[in-house]
């Protein structure tokens, strides 16, 4: 199989490998593979000392920051304290020099006792229970040999835990779910103990042993894990559920958190007993040897392991799930479910999930319960766009500011301070922070300042410009010096006057006072008129700026223009006045969202409207398009691609999971979700302006619909663009009179 070794970052250790208990539910000792009984009670100590080196020499060859052990059984605690220090001391002095070491041991708890837990306060192994539910829940599997309930010592195993001087070893509790268990009893019962978190687990079964289901349900498991979510929900999830926050986590385009869902590559290797070298322990309940290697950490490394084709097929992602799973909307969420859970005799683990039905339930009723909850304000409200916009911009200088931890001198703390003063006092910081292309200065700055570039600081002194500029639109008399170099000074959002060299801006009245190091003074008396050695920014229809000055604007795809002369840029104005007019006719909700957001137009070469790096309201827009209706088509389409972007910025509409590809209905190559919702996106917009784009659109939108990499706030992107599209064609049936 092609692509590097995902290296091995959760070991599970096998410290002993019998149990005091006779759950009937149990993976190792009641499924197919039977393969513990030939092994050693106790690792030995040649097991343990080989244990360490390979993990030592797998975490220093992939330089992994941090590896997790996982002391295991059986019921690990059987193994004794001493046993368990011998394997305490070996992983630490093999890892400390190499890596983070994170100790952990799940357990029944029934041995647990404050010996163990000195010894693993002294060597930070967090401590894993697993109890589930109430007594009548968990007595229904978790039983001695000989019937008695586990129940009363797992409580007193929870209790010594939450002991103040053990409790930061805690790790929580691990419940199996069983449905004819009350699911919000159970939860309950969980809860009332207090754990830092709650992991459910899905029994282990397989299309040969399929789980039961008492009422013959398809559904049956979602429905229970459902009723849980809906208590933990309902009263504000007072506690970490792994299950939940992982469906949460992937419906939002992030990681999944739990082996048991998502597409994430496999990392765990687990080693028994006698030394060997097996895959995930679950696959025990699918026939036996199903979990073999035939390597073992005498004589093979863990890289061995890893490039094991049973391994490897749990790394490929989309590709390693069933041809079913790669088309259906939630395969992100669910990952096509344990791999353990696919197997089917004659078809291995090409197969869906034997939850499949619940997975689908569970990931979809997640959704539906959450989605109005977690997708960002900001795809349904244009004001709230603008809002997070200004956010970002306010966040990137705060980043800047701290980043440069001094090395703006002078000048950048003397600005910094006139920058509060100016706010105290009006909105002109505000407006100037607002500007698109502040924050193309502000990722400048910081992009020089982490590549460590030679003179990074300087360019953030540009600060006192910003806080100039601020002063003036606010009308705040105080002196701002700028240490200016060159014959021009831009006042962002202002226009350029000439200067040589340091100067100071004031406010005075309507304009400004600009004073030379040497005394010599010239006044700007109006801000909207040129002379004097001022060149203002122009103003448009909608008071939007017409900015061909700024020296942060040339982030384009293409070339910006430079300053256009009196009576170009009096034609692109009035091309632009003539193309708002257009689309206030034939798009008026469009029209006026865009008005409102599109604050600075910036002329650039080519034919094609372009949006860069800058903030929200900045487009580029050629200054030769065709005619007027053309003209107005690029504003629209430019709209819409700049307003995508800046969602982008803000949220996530699609998880980026690499090379999924969709067909396009306007081209014949496919291509990948961001692709197909930018051009769904903006088809959209300008299917109510010019024909020729609703079918293609509609075909997009079916298709979006059912892509898995969508989050919340993307699908909830997709229903308004196809409510949208229906307005448009509702706009284009013009009604017969009689």
């Amino acid at each position: 199989m092609n692509g590097p070794l995902v290296p091995f970052r959760e070991i599970v250790l096998k410290v002993h490998s019998r149990c005091d208990l006779a759950c009937d539910h149990c993976y190792i000792y009641e499924h197919a593979d039977q393969s513990w009984r030939t092994r050693p009670k106790a690792i030995s100590d040649q097991a343990i000392s080989w244990t360490a080196l390979r993990l030592a020499e797998h975490a220093k060859t992939h330089a992994l920051p941090s590896v997790s052990v996982i002391l295991h059984g059986g019921e690990p605690l059987l193994a004794g304290p001493a046993r368990l220090r011998r394997v305490c001391e070996e992983l630490t002095a093999a890892l400390a020099p190499v890596t983070d070491l994170d100790l952990r041991i799940h357990t029944n708890g029934l041995q647990l006792s404050p010996r163990y837990l000195d010894l693993f306060d002294e060597y930070g192994v967090k401590v894993g229970i697993s109890l589930d539910g109430d007594r009548t829940a968990n007595d229904r599997h978790r039983r001695f040999a000989d019937g008695r309930s586990s129940h009363p010592l797992v409580l007193k195993a929870v209790e010594l835990l939450h002991q103040e001087r053990y409790r930061h070893l805690d790790l929580g509790l691990l419940c199996t779910i069983d449905v004819a268990n009350d699911p919000v009893a159970v939860y309950d019962a969980l809860l009332a103990l207090a754990p830092p978190r709650i992991d459910f687990l899905l029994p282990h079964a397989t299309w040969e042993e399929p789980p039961p289901r008492p009422d013959g349900s398809p559904t049956a498991y979602a429905e229970w894990i459902l009723a849980v979510f809906d208590r933990w929900n309902d009263r504000g999830r007072p506690v970490p559920v792994r299950l939940f926050e992982s469906v949460l986590s992937t419906l939002d385009g992030g990681p999944s958190l739990t082996e048991s869902l998502g597409l994430a590559p496999t990392d765990l290797v687990v080693v028994e007993t006698d030394g060997t070298l097996e895959q995930v322990d679950s696959l025990k309940s699918a026939y036996e040897g199903a979990a073999t290697t035939g390597f073992d950490v005498f004589r093979h490394s863990l890289d061995d392991v890893a490039a094991h084709p049973g391994v490897r097929v749990r790394q490929l992602g989309l590709a390693g799930v069933a041809e079913s799973c790669r088309r259906c909307p939630v395969v992100r969420s669910c990952g096509g479910g344990l791999y353990t859970h696919r197997y089917r005799a004659g078809s291995g683990f090409a197969n869906p999930s034997v939850y499949c039905a619940d997975l689908e339930a569970l990931v979809r009723g997640v959704e539906d319960r959450t989605a109005s909850a977690t997708a960002a304000p900001a795809v349904a409200d244009p004001g709230a766009l603008v809002a997070e916009q200004h956010d970002l911009t306010r966040v990137l200088l705060a980043e800047l500011h701290s980043e440069l931890d001094g090395r703006g001198g002078e000048p950048w703390a003397e600005a910094w301070e006139l920058a509060g003063t100016v706010e105290r006092h009006s909105d002109g910081l505000d407006e100037v922070l607002a500007h698109p292309y502040t924050r193309t200065w502000l990722l400048d700055c910081l992009d020089a300042l982490r590549a460590g570039r030679p003179g990074a600081a300087g360019p953030a002194g540009e600060l006192a410009r910003y806080v100039a500029a601020a002063a003036v639109r606010g009308r705040v008399d105080v002196p701002v010096r700028v240490a200016h170099r060159g014959g021009a000074l831009h006042l962002p959002t202002l226009g350029t006057v000439e200067a040589a060299g340091p100067v100071e801006v004031r406010a005075t009245g309507d304009g400004f006072l600009l004073r030379a190091a040497g005394g010599a003074e010239r006044r700007v008396g109006r801000l909207d008129e040129e002379g004097a050695g001022w060149r203002p920014v122009r103003r448009g229809a909608h008071g939007a700026a017409l900015d061909d000055l700024d020296p942060h604007r040339d982030r384009f795809a293409v070339p910006a223009t430079g300053r256009l002369a009196p009576g170009e840029a009096a034609e692109w104005s009035g091309r632009l006045d003539r193309a708002w007019v257009l689309l206030g006719d034939a798009v008026p909700e469009q029209a006026g969202e865009a008005a409102g957001s599109l604050t600075t137009l910036t002329p650039v070469t080519g034919t094609e409207p372009v949006v860069g790096r800058h903030g929200y309201g900045a487009l580029g827009l050629p200054v030769a398009a065709g005619g007027d209706r053309e003209f107005a088509a690029a504003l629209l389409r430019g709209f819409r691609r700049a307003k995508l972007r800046a969602l982008l910025d803000v949220t996530d509409l699609y998880a980026l999971d690499g090379a999924w590809q969709h067909p396009a209905p306007w081209q014949e190559t496919p291509v990948p979700v961001s692709a197909l919702l930018a051009g769904a996106y903006e088809r959209a917009g300008l299917s109510a302006y010019e024909e020729g784009h609703a079918d293609h659109v509609e075909k997009a939108l079916d298709l979006l619909e059912n892509a898995a990499e969508l989050t919340v706030g993307g699908k909830l992107l997709v229903a308004g663009v196809r409510k949208e599209l229906c307005r448009s064609r509702d706009r284009s049936v013009t009604p017969s009179r009689g």
